[in-house]
């Protein structure tokens, strides 16, 4: 699964929600002919991103290029059940990617529509942001 080899401090904070903020940079289809773009705000942990990625694999099935246009860089902790209150922050649990509306989250090129369409659905299943299709004419 998908983790930085390293990170300037282990732990991270956990942010505001700014529900208003949509995506600015890696908005467009880029690298293949189409795409699967964020419409929510969410994290997205690195293993729901390497399902969808294992999803998208099997239906192409070696005739395409699948980009993965996001990253989990961002930690989360968790503390353990039954302990009391206090005692620090717990140790690192995952990693999440943090999704913006309009933000682009697969790409994938050298399939035919279709397949393509297919592909990103089964991916689309996996995540927990909703989402849509799109393709480079139409971005």
């Amino acid at each position: 699964m998908l983790m930085p080899k390293r990170t300037k401090f282990r732990k991270s904070h956990k942010g505001v929600a700014r529900f208003k903020r949509v995506a600015t940079r890696g908005i467009y289809v880029s690298f293949g002919s189409y795409g699967l773009l964020s419409q929510e705000n969410a994290w997205i942990t690195s293993r729901q991103i390497e399902a969808a990625r294992r999803a998208m694999s099997r239906t192409v099935q070696r005739g395409g290029k699948i980009w993965i246009r996001v990253f989990p860089d961002r930690s989360v902790t968790k503390k353990g059940s039954e302990i009391p209150m206090g005692k620090g922050k717990g140790p690192v649990d995952h990693y999440v990617a943090e999704a913006k509306p309009g933000m682009m989250l697969f790409e994938i090129d050298g399939v035919t529509e279709q397949q393509a369409r297919e592909a990103m659905r089964l991916a689309a299943h996996k995540l927990p942001v909703k989402t849509k299709f799109v393709s480079k004419d139409l971005v």
